[in-house]
Parts: C-alpha cells; structure tokens; sequence
C-alpha cells in the first residue's frame, strides 16, 4: 500500500469521526490507567460497568489503597483476572504514591515499570489522557492493520512501528481510536463489513465481503 493511498484512508476515518475518543468511561488519568489495566481480555462494556461504581468508591491512588484488595475484587469481579488485576492495581497504586506523588507519569518507561502495565496500556494512556501521537496495538488494530494492509506485521510492535512510519503526522494522535472502532464495527473478524465500508475502495483485502 503506497503513501497516498493510506493519506486518503485515515482522512476520510477523520472525515467521519473528527474527534474519536476511547468507549472506556474515566475523568482522569488516574481512572484511564485503571480501565485500560481492567480492559486487558475484557470489552469496554463490562469494564465501564465495573468502573462506575470502583471510581464511585475510590478515584485517586491514595483512595484504592485504602480500599484494598479485597474491596477492589467486589467491583470488579465481573471482568475476566480479576484477582491477578486487583492485585496490580494496588501494587500500581503504591507505586504511584511512593514514586510520583500520587500522579500518572508521562513517560512510557515510568508506565511500563507499573505493575500490571505494558506497552499497549501505557500507549492508551499517553495518547488518550496526555495527547502524545503514540498508537497502540490491540487484536482489532492488529487484524485491520494486515486485513487492510495498511501496515502489516507478524507481531503488534511491527504494526506499531508501522504504523508510526507510515501514517501521516496529522492523523498519528487520532489514528489508535479511528483504527480500534472501525475493527470493532466495520472490519470485524469473523465477518468484515465490506459493503458498509468508507474505505472499501482503498483496502486491498483480498476476500471482501458483501454485507
């Protein structure tokens, strides 16, 4: 796929969502990092059925701690390793109080060292809650990305690095959320909406479906 091709592809996923934004619900970048952590094998439904009433009860790092555990597990209990989860949350928590003053840092190695926190999860968090044009990978992006063959790649950190190659400047900060929805609505898995597609034209997908 050449460079004009994919500059005509994110242009009309901006032309049809100018503002994309995540589906998980949060106010901070506090509540953000403890919903993508939550969101790992889980849909955003269920994690902002979760988190609604988690970020009632505690929505500061300080807050969580004094939940603890236990409490943590009761909200979330619904959602896919809870207890795996619980327990980095508070061990991201503590870590977050002792070392940044109870804030989210902005550096990709400082979220990484969270617990509990990967690449994916502190891409999400640089792009949705601090604006940085990073793009993370998830199952959706990885398969609309070698579907489309817009940037493929064998691992999510080729697509990424793709990705950061080949989209165009303007489109890098919106091109995580544009990408994420049009896998979850459009290029879907088991079946690809080809035929309600806005980039059906441009996509050189070879076994394109009609629906």
């Amino acid at each position: 796929m050449n460079r004009d091709k994919r500059a005509d592809i994110f242009a009309r996923l901006a032309g049809e969502n100018p503002e994309p934004r995540t589906e998980l619900a949060y106010g901070t970048p506090f509540e953000l990092l403890i919903a993508v952590m939550l969101s790992a094998q889980a849909t955003d439904v269920s994690v902002n059925r979760a988190t609604g009433p988690l970020f009632a009860a505690a929505d500061t790092p300080q807050a969580m701690l004094a939940l603890g555990a236990d409490r943590i597990k009761d909200f979330i209990k619904s959602i896919g390793l809870f207890n795996t989860k619980a327990a980095n949350i508070v061990k991201t928590c503590r870590t977050l109080v002792d070392d940044h003053g109870g804030h989210v840092p902005r550096s990709r190695e400082a979220l990484q060292a969270l617990p509990g926190v990967g690449r994916k999860t502190a891409n999400v968090v640089l792009n949705t809650a601090f604006g940085e044009p990073t793009i993370a990978v998830d199952t959706h992006i990885f398969r609309v990305c070698n579907r489309t063959r817009i940037a493929p790649g064998k691992t999510p950190l080729q697509v990424e690095e793709k990705l950061l190659r080949f989209v165009p400047a303007e489109f890098k900060r919106g091109a995580h959320h544009w990408l994420i929805l049009h896998g979850r609505y459009v290029c879907t898995a088991r079946r690809p909406r080809c035929g309600s597609c806005s980039i059906e034209d441009l996509c050189e997908y070879r076994h394109k479906e009609d629906g």
